[in-house]
């Protein structure tokens, strides 16, 4: 038998041969040749290939990149190099949301100008994700800050508004004192603005909106995506549809301007139970009805109310607080004056912006009529009642009580019965509306897409021709932050001449918001060197819907659904032809270091160090194996230990002299038999792992078969045949994770360039089969279920397999989940309660 050297014996070897692992020496040499050859340059259509889009959130040319933009950004690039091995025609690009806040902040502190320090940070990222080793389509690169980007913004603005879907208007908007901007609802974060962490106030002022509530009802169907759950049910709240009833208080007695005040609820069965209402500080009836000795006390409540966040007035932990206007409204069905109220804790912006004030029956008009004396009168009553007075408010299902012709009727059947009688009566209508607001974009600063429109004293507001588009965005004006927009300083951008009349005019001077650029950006990927049309119709065709679309979960009710509005409303102008921008949507995790979210703002961890002394594959398979890429993970140096000697062995595998092994056929022998079903098992488990972002198991399979294949080589009875199709394969399923040291064993071992362009290996079912066992599941110290699961079943995979059960759901549903314990190969035992 052949005497084949240990492992030690080897080690020692390759320290004094020179031919080690060293990622520095070939890195930068792949890099290169995938560029100079154009590895990753696509075209729109490649015979007998589907095409497959995989698209990654676009950063912020902000600053640097930072460790946590390889979490994001490894992961996605290894999806798609999968993607590409799996024999499609793969558009994987990259691009920069170059406009906005982020980097116009960042600009000042620097005190650089936003252009400047936006393009030379885009000079440094493109660098870094280039070292990467990442497999972006460099030719297809944008930046939105360019007039290449920025027409095409304007242009789609001139056909919104054209259909009817942007629209100017004045009211209250939430102001960030210090970015010294507007902000939209969807980035007030706990009462504070989700760029800097500063309370957000209120400011009265002319904004520019999208009409995205005109899609509210459809953007609650989502049953043709393949999104997370919870990204699903975060829009589904932030759209907030309820159904209730428009309901009319006679105010006739005053002779106002309008005899009625109407009123939304969802609770209709409750009207017998009124004793109050109360209107938003904002609502347009709080001048006419408050009466002359409440006119001084109201006045400073509405100017207080003024400057409290929206968040802040609905918390439920704030005290809820009003003040009579003095004047009363009759309710149409029983006859009874009620005193009306304003109060903060309403909103202008939700149903009437009047709430009728039923404190039975409702907790929080419980605490107010409770502070301020109001009556409480019962009209749904639970069936033990006694008729005492109520030490809180009644929530649950009850009969109708003091409620006319309705007493002893459910509350259910009252809400029906009830709505029936305001509608024929001409009292109200049935209603259903939604939480969410129209969106908010417009913005008092400089960085951002001009928004062309021009104001003339004689026509109103005139868009620009779309012959004159780009308006740019002038160079020279003074960028820093005053509370207004710096273009309404700059004299020679502002004025110019009405394109109606040739009358001198004025230049809109508040600038688009960022989440403009990016919400069609996946459009202009397509065809992002076209200087006719916004998005080529035949290369839209060819790519979009985005097959698989990547991110943080942070952009649920921001950017996700922005971009989803936008789709719909081009689907209506007939520029597209299809109603979802994203297909499926995968969440990765985040990333933290010393339990704090690593960020450019805080916390950072510069990669380029870390690259520079362990490799890019090192870093990218060490961010890939930390844990689930959808739950994140812990960075710790320490950990990188464990990649690197993976890597060497593989590398010290792959370059072995396999003259010194059998010259047997492939299979002959049962040690080759034994490590071709470790190869094959390794293949169907990696593939099915990488296809579901599971990146860590994928890792933890190949490093499981290095161990297997260095067990076969030291037995010294494989052959030479089965050891190459082993180390092939190897190479094939790391190449999507570390793909400079597996282009260049690909080489070593006699392949030609690149691996990037070959298939994945196929696996042989009859080898790669399970050795097949019975898991008991027990729930309560009882059995439910027998799984039959494969011998080498991990902790985690039993008690996946457990939870997929519908034996065990029908059990656990509905169940806090107390302990849960495994027993290696036998028992699943779960405590529920």
């Amino acid at each position: 038998m052949t005497t084949i050297p240990s492992r030690q014996e080897r080690d020692s070897t390759a320290a004094t041969d020179g031919d080690r692992y060293e990622p520095s020496a070939i890195e930068t040499k792949w890099q290169e040749r995938w560029e100079r050859e154009g590895v990753y340059r696509v075209p729109d259509d490649v015979p007998g290939k589907d095409n497959w889009y995989a698209l990654v959130m676009f950063p912020y040319p902000s600053g640097d990149v930072h460790i946590g933009h390889w979490f994001q950004y490894t992961g996605a690039d290894a999806h798609a190099r999968l993607k590409r091995m799996q024999g499609y025609n793969v558009m994987h690009p990259m691009g920069f949301d170059s406009f906005g806040l982020p980097a116009e902040n960042a600009a000042i502190a620097s005190n650089i100008h936003p252009r400047i320090y936006t393009e030379k940070n885009i000079v440094n990222m493109r660098r870094q994700f280039r070292a990467m080793g990442t497999s972006y389509d460099w030719d297809r690169e944008l930046a939105t800050h360019t007039p290449d980007y920025y027409r095409w913004n304007q242009y789609l603005f001139l056909k919104l508004y054209e259909a009817g879907l942007a629209y100017q208007s004045r009211g209250f908007a939430n102001w960030c004192p210090s970015c010294q901007t507007t902000v939209a609802n969807e980035q007030v974060l706990d009462g504070a603005c989700e760029r800097c962490d500063t309370v957000i106030t209120r400011r009265e002022m002319d904004q520019w909106f999208f009409r995205i509530t005109a899609y509210a009802e459809e953007l609650l169907q989502m049953d043709d995506i393949d999104w997370p759950n919870k990204i699903k049910l975060m829009q589904t709240n932030w759209i907030g549809r309820s159904k209730g009833v428009d309901f009319q208080f006679d105010i006739s007695e005053y002779g106002l301007s309008k005899t009625i005040l109407t009123t939304y609820t969802t609770r209709i069965d409750t009207v017998y139970g009124v004793t109050f209402l109360v209107l938003a500080p904002e609502h347009p009836m709080v001048e006419e009805l408050t009466q002359a000795e409440q006119q001084e006390s109201v006045s400073e409540y509405i100017a207080q109310a003024a400057r409290t966040p929206e968040i802040d007035r609905t918390s439920t932990e704030r005290e809820k607080t009003g003040v009579p206007t003095g004047a009363y409204a009759t309710n149409p069905l029983n006859g009874e004056r009620v005193p009306i109220l304003v109060g903060d804790y309403v909103l202008a912006t939700y149903g009437s912006g009047a709430v009728m004030g039923v404190p039975a029956h409702d907790d929080r008009d419980f605490v107010f009529a409770k502070k301020y004396g109001l009556p409480i009168r019962v009209v749904i009553a639970p069936d033990d009642w006694d008729g005492s007075d109520l030490n809180e408010a009644y929530l649950t299902p009850g009969t109708q009580i003091n409620s006319a012709e309705f007493d002893g009727l459910s509350n259910k059947e009252g809400l029906e019965k009830i709505a029936d009688k305001i509608e024929s009566n001409d009292m109200g209508q049935r209603r259903v509306t939604y939480r969410m607001r129209d969106w908010q974009w417009s913005r008092q600063r400089y960085w951002g897409t001009p928004i062309p429109i021009i104001h003339c004293e004689g026509c109103g507001i005139v868009p620009v021709p779309i012959s004159e588009l780009p308006v740019r965005l002038p160079d020279e004006a003074d960028f820093k932050p005053t509370g207004r927009s710096p273009l309404a300083d700059d004299a020679e951008f502002i004025n110019t001449i009405c394109p109606k009349c040739g009358e001198s005019a004025k230049r809109e001077t508040d600038t688009m918001d960022t989440f403009v650029d990016s919400s069609w950006y996946h459009l202009r990927f397509a065809s992002p060197k076209s200087s006719e049309v916004a998005f080529e119709p035949n290369a839209v065709k060819s790519w979009l819907p985005v097959h698989q679309y990547m991110g943080g979960a942070e952009h649920a009710v921001m950017h996700l659904l922005y971009a989803r509005f936008f789709t719909k409303a081009l689907r209506d102008l007939k520029m597209i032809d299809f109603d979802e921008p994203y297909s499926r949507l995968f969440n990765q995790g985040l990333l933290i270091k010393d339990h704090k979210k690593i960020s450019k703002r805080s916390n950072p961890l510069p990669p380029d160090p870390l690259v520079d002394r362990y490799g890019a594959d090192t870093i990218r398979c060490f961010l890939m194996f930390l844990g689930p890429w959808d739950q994140g993970g812990d960075w710790s140096d320490d950990g990188l230990a464990g990649i690197t000697r993976w890597l060497n062995r593989l590398w010290d595998l792959a370059n072995r002299d396999t003259s010194e092994l059998s010259s047997a056929e492939l299979g002959a022998t049962e040690a080759d038999r034994e490590l071709l079903r470790a190869s094959h098992k390794t293949t169907r488990r990696a593939i099915q792992d990488l296809e579901r972002f599971k990146f860590n198991t994928t890792i933890a399979a190949l490093m499981e078969l290095v161990s297997e294949m260095n067990r076969g080589w030291d037995s010294g009875a494989i052959s030479a045949a089965a050891w190459s199709d082993t180390v092939e394969r190897m190479l094939l399923l790391t190449a999507p994770l570390a793909p400079h040291i597996a282009e260049e064993l690909w080489e070593r071992t006699g392949h030609s360039f690149s691996i990037h362009n070959e298939s994945l290996p196929l696996w042989d079912q009859e080898l790669a089969a399970d050795e097949v066992i019975t898991v008991v599941v027990q729930i309560n110290g009882k059995v439910r279920e027998k799984l039959q699961l494969a011998a080498d079943v991990t902790e985690e995979q039993a008690f996946e397999a457990a939870f997929a059960s519908d034996r065990v759901k029908a059990y656990t549903d509905d169940t806090e989940i107390v302990r849960r314990i495994y027993v290696p190969g036998r028992l699943v035992n779960l405590v529920v309660r």
